[in-house]
């Protein structure tokens, strides 16, 4: 039995169609033959698709209570005992009711496919995890309900429902998206055309990635090294000299002129560092790569033996359309040595069009002449030495004996010349060649007698061996150069990857999160390989397992890699594509020991992390045994002091001292009571098991609940009964205002009031708050204590030790943000300290969640209750009796979504 397919339509906004098309499409599967089977689709009361859902199968729905409301859920072991073929199943990224085997919606699909049903599904680009703080940042929405974006991209199949913001807004007009009672509102805010467009370019552009992913699969899958022009790639390749800049910006252009056009930065450094860019500046190309980056570009350095060559492999590799070089520095007696890196692309590109910048460094040259050139040590200048020092000498000896009169001492440097032009093109064999074959060349044809092998004069014996010597030595140091120069070369590309390397490691976060990944990607492109991975195990017999990868189809052990690179025992680099050169992997290691210590790193850091807390609690502890050994038992020991007093014998209490220790009793207990809640609240917003319980509530009916603490006549209230409904825990805020008020009072002056007052406030372009302000008349706080003073166990001041252990505000702040609210600390005109908490009010518009409405829609439709058991979407109460009197009173306030 095979894994399931799953299919999704992908949608930008709710009402775009993606339940019609889903639908749609399973009756022409039904039609087909195909078995299938509607597992769980909602149709949010709208006509049309109602009518779709006629005719297909459906799997009855699973019945839930929670909290005393009755919930319908998708029914997955009814859907597995049914299997059929094809199931629908809308809301991927739904949140199961509790009680249900999974939590999310998408988790019941992977159950689904592993069960080899194929599943058609739908979700909104909104929903997609790691698109979160974008769509935030254009609706002002956060989404609660998402789905990992692994999940949509390993679909087999994802298909776009698109509609301009013009259509879709005619149809919510006409309503066919929601009630004619929310259309206005939903028209003005969540639905405008600048949103709409927004959200449909972000999953136009987010399918096109997913379609490039896919392109490049199928391409490598095929092995097709031609490009298709799917898209504008521009590659421009840089040689580290000083037009860099002026070709980046000019290809940065041609990648602007259409949409979705991509600049990609090469820079080819030849293995023996004979790069036409050899001569580029470190920081020439460390700058350029800066600028680069800053236009919306990527910056790859490869390793190659042939710059132009490397230059076309990659830009086929990535599917380029377009090469930008520039003109050649070199001057033009310097083509003697070949057509150059541009000439050579321009005849090779093929398909891919090649642009020729010009700039004003062309044709200056480049300080100096590339005579490493010549002295290239590959098989190709091999063969041509082995042909000079064997072939040459017969052929110059056949000329000579055409011209007569030179002189032995004439043909004897002739043939040297020719030995030392053996040495610079063939290295050290091919030259010795030369001067064996030369000398022999000289004794037989120009050493008196000629035409034999015997020397007659002494002192020409003399001059063919010294010829012998001289043509081996010079021979020999010409080698000797050819390859210090190899060497240097070689070591000056090497110093430069390294410096990319370094670089790499620099711009990484601190715990290392994406630089190992960066590391690996960066090994890929220097060393050409396939992919690369960095692999781990925790004993020596144990299994490998991956830390972090860099390309398609890495290796998964040693034994399957063409390069292993072991770090210690436990980790080893591996490398997929070709065999490397043993001088490479000197190189190799050092990226190899980079990478150990960047994984070191990273763990580090979370130990790191997770000492501090352990420090943290650590601090805490201690201050609580502080506060129990101090604040806790001034109280109590009043308390005992009092009731031993009324309990003794010896003295007889008349009713007004009796009175005042029953106060004291009373008043040690009350401060008992707020010392061990504040100890007991911190210790939960500390260990994060704060859960609030989000609901409507109304400011005007918690608000007066928080003033029990202190004396009426302290306080003014200025709390409007028009103002918003709030989304809030109404005890968490009862709390945190009382402690508030508190703080306020204890520190104004006698006979001044402190002064609460609630204002809604309503953003140009965001959700409505309101703005709860506590003003006192007090000494006040500096600019620089204002945060501080949130900490917890901190007194600001003089303030007594008995005043408190310093809880209050850290706790009223840590319940006020639990509930996503605001508090802060701002100076009294006038003097004193002001106190500002913000909370979120109810939204009454419908908004986009996975089922084609918001997520805050969700939360305020009375419709839609399947969706109220969800603590984040203000759970159950929001069907209660105040939101019932709220709403009988019509509705009090319509922030926009977005």
């Amino acid at each position: 039995m095979g894994r399931g397919r799953l299919r999704i339509y992908l949608g930008a906004a709710p009402g775009v169609g993606k339940t019609y098309a889903m639908l749609a499409e399973a009756h022409r599967r039904s039609e087909r033959g195909t078995d299938v089977a509607v597992a769980f689709v909602e149709d949010h009361g709208r006509r049309h698709t109602a009518e779709r859902v006629t005719g297909l199968e459906l799997v009855p729905r699973r019945e839930l209570t929670h909290r005393g409301a009755v919930f319908t859920e998708m029914d997955l072991d009814a859907v597995l005992a049914r299997r059929p073929q094809v199931a629908l199943v809308d809301e991927l990224a739904h949140s199961n009711v509790p009680g249900c085997r999974n939590e999310k919606r998408w988790q019941d699909v992977e159950e689904l496919l592993a069960a080899g049903i194929d599943v058609i599904s739908t979700v909104n680009i909104q929903h997609l995890e790691s698109l979160g703080d974008v769509v935030e940042g254009i609706t002002g929405v956060r989404q609660r309900e998402t789905v990992p974006d692994e999940v949509v991209r390993r679909a087999d199949q994802i298909e776009l429902v698109d509609m301009s913001p013009q259509a879709l807004r005619r149809r919510l007009a006409h309503g066919n998206v929601y009630a004619p009672e929310k259309i206005d509102a939903a028209l003005a805010h969540y639905f405008r055309p600048g949103n709409l467009t927004a959200l449909r370019e972000l999953a136009l552009l987010w399918t096109a990635d997913r379609v490039d992913e896919y392109l490049q699969k199928y391409r490598a899958e095929q092995g097709i090294k031609g490009t298709w022009q799917a898209r504008e790639r521009i590659v421009v390749g840089l040689t580290g000299g000083p037009e860099g800049a002026t070709l980046i910006r000019r290809a940065a252009r041609i990648a602007a002129r259409g949409s979705g056009g991509e600049l990609l930065a090469v820079h080819i450094s030849r293995s023996d560092g004979l790069a036409g860019s050899g001569s580029g500046s470190s920081q020439t190309l460390i700058e350029q790569r800066a600028l680069v980056e800053s236009l919306g570009g990527s910056y790859h350095a490869v390793l190659g033996d042939d710059p132009a060559a490397g230059l076309l492999d990659f830009a086929r590799g990535v599917n380029a359309t377009q090469i930008v070089l520039g003109t050649s520095r070199r001057p033009a007696w310097q083509y003697v040595y070949g057509p150059g890196v541009s000439g050579t692309v321009t005849r090779e590109s093929g398909d891919i069009d090649v642009h020729i910048v010009t700039h004003e460094h062309a044709a200056k040259g480049r300080g100096r002449i590339p005579i490493r050139k010549v002295t290239d040590l590959g098989r190709t200048r091999t063969i041509a030495g082995w042909l000079i020092g064997v072939a040459g000498p017969p052929l110059l000896a056949l000329v000579l004996t055409n011209v007569h009169g030179l002189g032995l001492t004439t043909d004897m440097m002739l043939f040297l010349s020719l030995t030392v032009c053996a040495a610079l093109v063939g290295g050290l064999f091919p030259a010795i060649a030369s001067a064996l074959v030369g000398s022999s060349a000289l004794n037989y044809y120009f050493a008196p007698p000629i035409h034999t092998f015997t020397i007659s004069e002494p002192q020409n014996i003399m001059a063919v061996a010294i010829f012998t010597a001289v043509g081996m030595a010079v021979a020999s140091v010409v080698d000797l150069a050819a390859r210090r120069t190899h060497q240097a070369a070689r070591s000056q590309t090497e110093a430069q990857t390294l410096s990319a390397l370094a670089g790499t490691l620099l711009r990484g976060s601190p715990n290392g999160d994406g630089v190992l990944t960066a590391l690996l990607e960066q090994v890929r492109e220097t060393f050409q390989q396939e992919s690369v991975a960095l692999l781990e195990r925790p004993d020596r017999a144990g299994a490998w397992q991956a830390v972090a990868t860099a390309g398609p189809r890495s290796p998964e052990r040693p034994e399957t890699a063409d390069v292993d690179v072991p770090v210690g025992e436990t980790l080893a680099l591996v490398l997929r594509g070709r065999v490397l050169p043993g001088e490479d992997r000197r190189l190799l290691g050092a990226f190899a020991a980079q990478a150990a210590v960047v994984l070191e790193r990273r763990r580090l850091a979370g130990e790191a992390a997770a000492a501090r807390r352990e420090a943290e609690g650590n601090r805490i502890r201690t201050a609580l045994l502080a506060a129990v050994s101090h604040d806790l038992r001034t109280p109590l020991a009043g308390i005992k002091a009092s009731v031993s007093s009324l309990r003794s014998a010896d003295v007889e209490w008349d009713e007004e001292d009796e009175a005042e220790l029953l106060a004291g009793i009373e008043a040690g207990a009350d401060r008992l009571d707020h010392l061990i809640n504040n100890l007991l609240d911190m210790s939960r917003l500390q260990t994060g098991t704060v859960t609030p319980l989000i609901q409507e509530t109304d400011l005007d009916e918690v608000v007066p609940f928080a003033l029990g603490g202190v004396p009426p006549e302290a306080v003014r209230l200025d709390v409007p009964e028009t103002l918003p409904m709030v989304r809030a825990d109404g005890g968490l805020l009862e709390r945190s205002l009382a402690n508030l008020i508190e703080n306020a009072v204890k520190y104004s002056p006698d006979g001044t009031k402190v002064l609460v007052k609630a204002d809604a406030l309503q953003p140009v372009d965001g959700p409505g708050r309101v703005e709860l302000r506590i003003v006192d008349r007090g000494p006040g706080v500096p600019e620089d204590a204002k945060e501080r003073i949130f900490a917890p166990f901190q007194r600001y001041g003089d303030a007594p030790r008995g005043a408190g252990v310093g809880l209050g505000l850290a706790v009223a702040r840590g319940f006020v943000e639990a509930m996503d609210g605001t508090v802060s600390a701002e100076d009294t005109p006038g003097g004193g300290l002001t106190m500002v908490v913000t909370l979120p009010v109810v939204e009454r518009v419908p908004e986009p969640d996975t089922s084609d409405r918001d997520t805050s829609d969700r939360e305020t439709s009375d419709r839609d209750t399947r969706d109220r058991h969800n603590p984040d979407h203000g759970g159950p109460a929001h069907g209660g009796p105040a939101r019932e009197a709220a709403e009988s009173a019509g509705p009090r306030f319509a922030p926009p979504p977005g």
